[in-house]
């Protein structure tokens, strides 16, 4: 039977405020009628998002370090598709493309983060450590399963118990997204005129290198003898992505993760040269002969000053477990009684209130950690029942415990802490494999590959809890966003490992081109540690105190850690977008006039976003077909950074100009 079309007006007025009590959310689309949901249109266009934005989130999070969200994008390319196609009730069809193609970006910041170092140490220790594409698939895939199924039983305490108490800031945008396009808006013309603009202006420098991607204070001589003498520098990534990522980060947030990176480098860093100037400090890392004095800043950023950012983000996971003990508490209760309860409890349930079987969860999560015991057992631990068995415990015991952090940092902040919770797993994990037996090359790569499981997992959990929380606003049934869920992991799971391995071959993880900075720090962390050298606990420990100093003035502590070990040219231009940000939704006294600005803007930095990332694939792999037309003596030269500076002003001027100008 053919449906009729149904004219939607928005969200009710208490879709974003807390309940009163007996009050009761109903959703766009009501629970006691069906739409239509999943259906060949939705899946196959869910699958094409997922592999696109697979291949778009990896290159960026490789090449900058932070993993753009990809379910506002995916949510208007739906809506653009859905319209085009003249499709009616589409909402439904929508909401399951979006969540299919949202997998991409938190699969891939789950593999990005950890597996690349398996490339980084592989050039350390050539004969002793192989790395393979089945490797990085079956870790990505396998953790990927393990976040959905331990969020299920957390859904019904943060999208509906918590109804109002969280604000979940990229489900919020994203629904609005969906619900203005149902509404017949025009939303993906801006997009894709921003996205063709960031996605051109980032390819020339990438393909043609007609100005420099980063702009530094080296320009001139005076700040060269400031690098050198008083180890000050000044650095900003020129690309549009970043710029458009800065955008939707916003200002605070940008501030605080650019306030950690200023106090590595305006302070720690001068401070460093200034004390240990004549010191060779080599207790940590014997391959150091200079003395603090005579490297250059990012010398002792990446050997001294980085470790007191993975303490910082190590004591603020922690500090996360503690203050989400209450929620684990609740939803395992919650679970066990539905566990427990009659067969015939679910049929009274709401549509949209559904989920998947608990039954069929713990049977799930029991198969999938027997799966993961059989890939450590057989391709990482080599044999050994002991070392598997001490393996899967930590990556259970860990990923089931951090779920919560995750989903709940998701719905505060819209910013998964994924990095950080992810470098204590590994602190932890070479720790306990060492004291069983395992170690060097052999340890490194069962540590990095438990870090891959535990970090996807993580990282899942936080992104579908934002899936979860638009389907409840919008009134789409849970059990099948939890069921389609699975195909999009397989599928981003597949793209990102081939993703990774051109991306390796075309650039390599240790060449400087790629900063793969999480990587990096998660094989700076674990390669002492499996070598009998004493990891440095002290700068950990002085992170760790920070932190904890942080968080008692009420200042997130993640974010300032995170900024302390990525490099400061990829966070100043996320306070350039936040103020960008600032700029447009504060110009006029109409508070709904500036809502309209910060909208459009968002909908232009997601196409900066987009864009720039998907044609950096796309030189990529012109470098991976031997294509490279960049002239490295321009590059080089101090005027191509000055070009650099024009055309980042010029891209900051049309983000706001474009942003400011609405209907």
């Amino acid at each position: 039977m053919k449906q009729e079309e149904e004219k939607l007006t928005g969200l009710p007025e208490n879709a974003f405020r807390e309940l009163k009590p007996g009050e009761v959310y109903n959703p766009l689309m009501s629970p006691d009628k069906k739409y239509p949901e999943v259906n060949l249109w939705s899946v196959l266009w869910g699958i094409a998002m997922a592999i696109l934005f697979s291949a778009a989130a990896a290159y960026l999070g490789l090449k900058v370090g932070q993993v753009f969200e990809a379910a506002i994008p995916i949510a208007i390319i739906a809506v653009g598709v859905s319209g085009a196609a003249k499709r009616k009730n589409a909402l439904g069809e929508n909401v399951i493309i979006q969540s299919i193609g949202a997998s991409s970006g938190v699969i891939v910041a789950g593999a990005i983060f950890t597996l690349p170092a398996l490339y980084i140490l592989q050039e350390t220790y050539p004969e002793e450590i192989t790395v393979t594409f089945t490797q990085v698939f079956i870790s990505s895939l396998l953790g990927g399963v393990l976040g959905i199924l331990f969020l299920i039983p957390f859904r019904k305490y943060f999208v509906s118990d918590m109804h109002g108490k969280y604000p979940f800031p990229e489900a919020t945008a994203t629904t609005q997204v969906l619900v203005s396009g149902e509404k017949g808006g025009s939303q993906a013309k801006p997009l894709l005129m921003a996205g063709i603009i960031g996605g051109l202006y980032d390819f020339i420098v990438a393909t043609f290198g007609w100005w420099n991607e980063n702009f530094t204070t080296r320009v001139c001589g005076f700040g060269e003898m400031l690098a050198e003498k008083a180890k000050l520098v000044f650095k900003v990534n020129t690309g549009a992505a970043v710029l458009g990522l800065g955008y939707i980060v916003g200002l605070k947030y940008a501030s605080i993760i650019c306030a950690g990176s200023l106090a590595v480098w305006w302070i720690i860093i001068p401070g460093m040269s200034m004390i240990w100037g004549d010191s060779v400090l080599n207790q940590w890392n014997p391959e150091i002969a200079a003395t603090v004095g005579s490297m250059a800043p990012e010398e002792i950023f990446k050997y001294y000053a980085k470790s007191i950012g993975i303490g910082g983000i190590a004591m603020a996971g922690i500090i996360g477990i503690i203050k989400s003990w209450g929620i684990i508490k609740s939803a395992v209760g919650l679970a066990a009684k539905e566990m427990g309860g009659k067969s015939n409890v679910e049929a009274s349930v709401k549509r949209t209130q559904r989920d998947i079987s608990m039954k069929i969860i713990a049977i799930g999560s029991i198969i999938t950690l027997i799966l993961v015991f059989l890939f450590f057992y057989f391709d990482v631990m080599q044999g050994s029942l002991l070392h598997t068995v001490v393996a899967i415990l930590l990556v259970a015991g860990i990923a089931f415990l951090f779920t919560t952090v995750a989903a709940n940092a998701i719905a505060i902040v819209g910013t998964n802490p994924v990095s950080g919770m992810t470098l204590m797993t590994l602190i932890l994990a070479s720790v306990v494999m060492v004291s069983v037996g395992l170690k060097g090359p052999e340890g490194m790569v069962a540590a990095l590959v438990m870090g891959g499981v535990v970090c996807t997992a993580l990282s899942m959990a936080g992104g579908f809890i934002t899936d979860l929380k638009i389907g409840y606003w919008l009134g789409s049934t849970p059990a099948k966003q939890e069921t389609w869920k699975f195909l999009g992991t397989i599928v981003s799971a597949a793209t990102v490992g081939g993703v990774m391995i051109i991306l390796n071959k075309t650039y390599g993880f240790t060449s400087g081109q790629l900063a793969a900075p999480q990587a990096n720090a998660m094989a700076a962390v674990i390669e002492p540690l499996m070598n009998g050298v004493g990891a440095p606990w002290l700068l950990y420990g002085i992170g760790a105190v920070l932190a904890i100093v942080l968080n008692a003035f009420k200042i997130p502590a993640l974010a300032f850690a995170l900024g302390m070990f990525i490099p400061l040219e990829l966070n100043v231009p996320l306070v350039v977008g936040g103020a960008v940000n600032w700029y447009v939704t504060s110009r006029s006294k109409d508070a709904a006039l500036n809502a309209e600005r910060g909208e459009k803007g968002t909908l232009l930095a997601s196409g900066f976003i987009a864009g720039g990332a998907l044609m950096g694939v796309v030189s990529a792999a012109m470098r991976f077909g031997g294509i490279n037309l960049v002239n490295d003596a321009w590059v080089n030269n101090t005027w191509s950074e000055v070009l650099a500076l024009g055309a980042y002003a010029l891209l900051i001027i049309y983000l706001i100009k474009a942003s400011m100008k609405t209907k």
